[in-house]
């Protein structure tokens, strides 16, 4: 069964920072680019940025870097999202989620979007207050 697990959402004050966790399993996670994503509270889900699956070149589709920052752990089977100088507006739902597309820096950008995902985690909950 393939699973995707995100952990590391809370409540955090505005200038703090957080880092999520997403555990894959079911599948071959070296082989996956993983993709960040969020859904605010009354706003349609959003693409924040992908890391490709040999390389872990990251394609930033929102406008956080130099904020945000991802990497993986193919060891473990996990990738992060550290999320520094965080916002009220940061707040939001974030998933994790898979393609077996983007496994460069080449090619990571036209997979890296809700369509063209293939694996999707349930969420956590990132809570920015002012």
């Amino acid at each position: 069964e393939v699973q995707l697990v995100e952990s590391g959402g809370g409540l955090v004050q505005a200038g703090g920072s957080l880092r999520l966790s997403c555990a894959a399993s079911g599948f071959t996670f070296d082989d996956y680019a993983i993709g960040w994503f969020r859904q605010a509270p009354g706003k349609e889900r959003e693409g924040v940025l992908c890391i490709s699956s040999s390389d872990s070149s990251t394609y930033y589709i929102d406008d956080v870097k130099g904020r945000f920052t991802a990497s993986r752990d193919n060891a473990k089977n996990t990738a992060f999202l550290q999320m520094n100088s965080l916002k009220p507006e940061d707040t939001a739902v974030y998933y994790c989620a898979a393609t077996n597309k983007g496994n460069n820096a080449a090619k990571i950008r036209d997979p890296c979007r809700e369509d063209g995902m293939h694996y999707w985690g349930k969420g956590t909950l990132v809570t920015v207050s002012s």
